[in-house]
Formats: structure tokens, sequence, C-alpha cells
């Protein structure tokens, strides 16, 4: 059946702004459209595009997609990362990966997600973890694990892999502190993110000072073998409610503020979630 529509088109230009203004007369909607004219800023197509383009561009930055293909992006194409797991009880469990400071046996379980370029991150390195060491790990009430959550850039991506490439000889929690080491110096001889300091000459000579078999370590780091370890961990982090670093999980609930925002490197809110926790165990 033909449609019998007629359109008149007029265009007006007041300043920047076109205005487009279609008279429509159609047998179909005469009842509802007789005799009204239609009109709509073009400006406001424009507006709304940029306004999402912004949009995404900020969720990028708070830590990117949470899809496998985001994962895979963020690791330069090598690795991929399965669907995250269903809930946040089985994201924040301990896994055979996980690798443990302290007792494995300890009755609260902290978890720190980080990204190895974070000055906060680094601050939480130098300030809240000795705290949470001497008082809680050393004294048998806590184990802590370290997982990553690399968001600012290709080196943090490669010192992630880095770190689990450490890991794949158990010593994870030596490379982590070197690496954390190299980043406060750099940033103490005014370093910024992705400025080339976290790079494969220093990842050999943490290796070297750690003890590890530096032709494995370097076969890993070469040809990315753990990428999609580092991957799955930020996807599943992000299904877990982290968008940010660091941030911290005590005995299954990511510690937040008043908003549902991670408390970064906020030692006072840290070190009372584990308190709390710590002065409830047995």
């Amino acid at each position: 059946m033909e449609n019998n529509q007629k359109e008149k088109r007029e265009e007006e230009k007041v300043g920047d702004v076109t205005f487009v203004t279609v008279e429509e007369n159609s047998s179909a909607s005469l009842s509802a459209s007789t005799g009204k004219d239609r009109v709509l800023p073009i400006s406001i197509l424009v507006a709304a595009v940029m306004i999402a383009g912004a949009l995404v561009f900020a969720t990028i930055y708070k830590g990117g997609g949470t899809g496998a293909g985001a994962a895979a992006l963020q690791n330069g194409g090598a690795g991929t990362a399965q669907a995250p797991a269903a809930s946040t009880t089985a994201i924040f469990a301990l896994g055979s990966r996980d690798a443990i400071l302290g007792n494995a046996d300890a009755p609260v379980t902290v978890i720190e997600y980080g990204d190895y370029q974070c000055p906060y991150c680094a601050q939480y390195f130098s300030t809240i973890e000795p705290i949470i060491v001497k008082n809680y790990v050393n004294t048998g009430k806590v184990k802590m694990v370290f997982r990553d959550f690399p968001f600012l850039g290709p080196e943090s991506t490669a010192s992630a892999g880095a770190a689990q490439c450490a890991e794949d000889q158990n010593k994870l929690w030596a490379y982590h502190d070197a690496l954390y080491n190299a980043k406060l110096a750099s940033d103490a001889k005014g370093g910024t993110e992705n400025d080339g300091s976290l790079n494969r000459a220093l990842f050999m000579s943490i290796a070297t000072k750690v003890g590890l078999n530096t032709s494995t370590f370097a076969d890993c780091i070469d040809n990315n073998k753990d990428a999609g370890i580092v991957a799955q961990e930020k996807v599943d982090a992000s299904a877990g409610g982290v968008n940010s670093t660091p941030a911290t999980v005590v005995n299954g609930v990511l510690v937040v503020d008043a908003n549902g925002d991670s408390v970064g490197s906020n030692s006072t809110a840290v070190l009372n979630a584990i308190a709390a926790a710590a002065g409830g165990a047995k």
C-alpha cells in the first residue's frame, strides 16, 4: 500500500545553529501531525555525540571495559580473558595462583589490587603495607595477596606480566617489592607514567636480584606468556566492583567510602577495616 506522505523542508540558520523544520502531511497520521511543525536543532545531535564520546573515554580511563576484548587490547592483543566469575564471593576467593604473604591458615584474608605505575599504589606499598605486615601478617592474623589491575598504560601491563612471570618461579612478592621500589625511585627523580622507566632492562635486572632463572624469565616476558593471567585478574576485579587502584578487599568485602568508591590509599580506612576483621578472628 502506498504511503501518501508529503514533506515541506525548510532550513534556517541562527548564529552557529541550523534549524531544520519539517512539515509533514501523512494520510496515515493526520490526526497526530496535521498542522504541526517539528523543529530539531542539529547542534543537539552533535552535542549528544560529543557527550557520549566523553563518557566512553572516562569509563576507559577508570579501568576499561570488562570483556575479553577489552582485556586483550589492554595487553597489546596478547592473551585473552574468560567471562568473570559469577559472584564477588567467587571473585575474591583465593585460588592456586595467588601468592600468599604470611600464614596460609591466617583467619583474615587481605587482597590488594594494584597497578605498578600508580603513585597511590606506591604510597600504599611504602606506608600501609608495612603496617599490615608488622601488625597482622607477622602475628599470624592476616594473609595477604596482591592481584593485578593494570589500567594506566603499556608499562603497567608489562610490569604486571613480569611480576606474574616471577610468580611462575614462586617469587612474586620479592619481585612486587622491587618493582614498587623502582617506581618510588623513578618518581623521586620526576618520573611520570609510561616514561620508559619500567622496561625490559629493569625487569631483567630485578629478576637477577631476586634469584630467578633469567633464561626462563626472559622467555616468559618476551612471549607474554602470562598476559592472559593478568587480563583475567583485571576482568574479574572489575566484575567485583574494583574500578581504581589501590583497592583493598578484606575477607571478601571491598573496602569503600560512603559513596561506594574504593578508599584507595586512605590508611585509616584500610587499617580500620583490617583491625575490625582481625579483632573478631579466632
